[in-house]
């Protein structure tokens, strides 16, 4: 019956069946269905279905076009005038995703029906290959300025090497752009039409070279740029509780007393400086990359004192081009200047630095590291066995709050005997103390 063609007895009734059904509904279910769609596709197939439905379809709040919501379209009508039909005809639009392609010229037509009224907006624009793409782009990132009262704004695939033309988002707080190409003045101009953000993602941007953020109210922010891991970037938003920053080498950030949560990652290129006010509320630090400079790594230390949460995965220190290891960290000393530290994560050149033969020799009675509770150790090396065991033992001993370790054995760089001996010597280790101890 299903299947029967359009038009047939058993079509209809079929129709009649589904409409009579949905026309019997109470209110209270019937709104609160119309609640919880947004497929522009389901919308559709329900205006064709009940009469009460399509009567209803104006007072949706939310509306989402997937992907692939025209790959079947062999009408006469583009989707941009199908999409501009489906919106033209809600009163109080709030929230419009569209994933589907689109013109400059589509979006202006939308944006003019029910921009004032949007609340938010997400738009894949796929504007990073051609001429013509570049300057569509540009036509988009016009039109948004008739959304004036967005709250949150997310772009997919932007082409920014223009400064937007925008008015001013006062009731933007949320702005997210993923996967762009844009230039410093072009970034520096958006952002400042946006002063009341308190959430910013700049994810997989690449073309960066300087960034500058003031931000007054921003409480979230996180950077991902790519390219050759070169970026400076500057900061100054005192609200600001939270920071993840990837592809940068100069790092200077001011108003920073509300961080609570620091995350700072260059995977292409070097961190070179890093200078932020007093860190007094930060809990959580997370360090990651493949060269620091070794001034910027004991800078973030020193910051950290007060952290309860440090992740380390710097594989090599060195001011140049020339990689070096850690020197050696005095494992007392490191304990004592962090004395808040629940949760450690140690990865390759850190824990080589705490395992130096000096580190452990007099260690005074009285030490103790009070508030340590979980560690994660990364081993990918036999050197120095000996030392390396010494400093897994001390912490056992001298954490006497700790109730998880978790040792990572990597891939050994060493085909010698003595990289089964050092494995052997971690597995006797996890024996005697399996209740805290455990090896992946």
């Amino acid at each position: 019956m299903i299947d029967a063609p359009y038009g047939s007895s058993s079509h209809n009734n079929l129709f009649d069946i589904c409409s009579h059904r949905m026309d019997s509904l109470p209110d209270a279910i019937f709104q609160y269905i119309l609640s919880h769609m947004s497929n522009a596709r389901d919308v559709a197939v329900c205006n064709c279905v009940s009469k009460r439905w399509k009567y209803s379809t104006p007072y949706i709040k939310s509306l989402y076009f997937p992907r692939n919501s025209f790959d079947n379209h062999s009408g006469g009508l583009s989707p941009d005038i199908i999409i501009w039909r489906i919106i033209s005809s809600i009163v109080h639009l709030e929230e419009l995703v569209v994933y589907s392609p689109f013109s400059g010229a589509g979006l202006a037509s939308w944006l003019s029906s029910v921009g004032p009224s949007l609340r938010r907006l997400e738009l894949r624009m796929d504007n990073l290959v051609d001429l013509q793409a570049c300057q569509d782009s540009h036509s988009k990132l016009e039109c948004l300025k008739s959304a004036a009262n967005l709250e949150s704004l997310k772009l997919w695939g932007v082409l920014m090497t223009h400064s937007p033309r925008w008015d001013v988002f006062q009731k933007l707080r949320n702005l997210e752009i993923v996967g762009a190409k844009l230039d410093d003045p072009a970034l520096n101009t958006a952002l400042r039409a946006c002063p009341n953000l308190s959430n910013l993602l700049l994810l997989g941007c690449e073309g960066l070279t300087s960034v500058s953020i003031e931000l007054k109210h921003l409480e979230q922010c996180k950077l991902d740029f790519y390219g050759l891991g070169n970026c400076s970037l500057m900061i100054n938003s005192p609200n600001i509780q939270l920071l993840e920053v990837q592809g940068c080498s100069w790092i200077r950030a001011c108003g920073t007393s509300s961080l609570r949560s620091l995350s700072i990652s260059n995977n292409a290129g070097r961190v070179y400086m890093v200078d932020f006010d007093q860190l007094v509320s930060l809990e959580s630090l997370s360090i990651r990359g493949v060269q620091w400079c070794w001034d910027a790594i004991s800078k973030m230390l020193e910051l950290g004192s007060e952290v309860k949460h440090l992740y380390m995965k710097v594989e090599f220190t060195g001011d140049f081009d020339a990689l070096e290891p850690f020197p050696e960290i005095d494992f007392v000393e490191f304990f004592n200047n962090h004395p808040k530290l629940q949760k450690f994560d140690i990865h390759g050149a850190m824990f080589a630095a705490l395992c130096q033969k000096n580190s452990l020799k007099n260690v005074d009675p009285d030490f103790v590291i009070s508030c340590l509770e979980e560690v994660s150790v990364s081993v990918r090396s036999p050197l120095n066995a000996e030392q390396k065991m010494n400093t897994l033992e001390s912490l056992i001993k001298y954490g006497k709050n700790l109730k998880t370790m978790v040792i990572k054995i990597l891939r050994m760089k060493s085909s010698h005997s003595s990289a089964d001996d050092f494995f052997d010597e971690i597995c006797k280790f996890r024996y005697w103390n399996r209740k805290i101890v455990r090896i992946e």
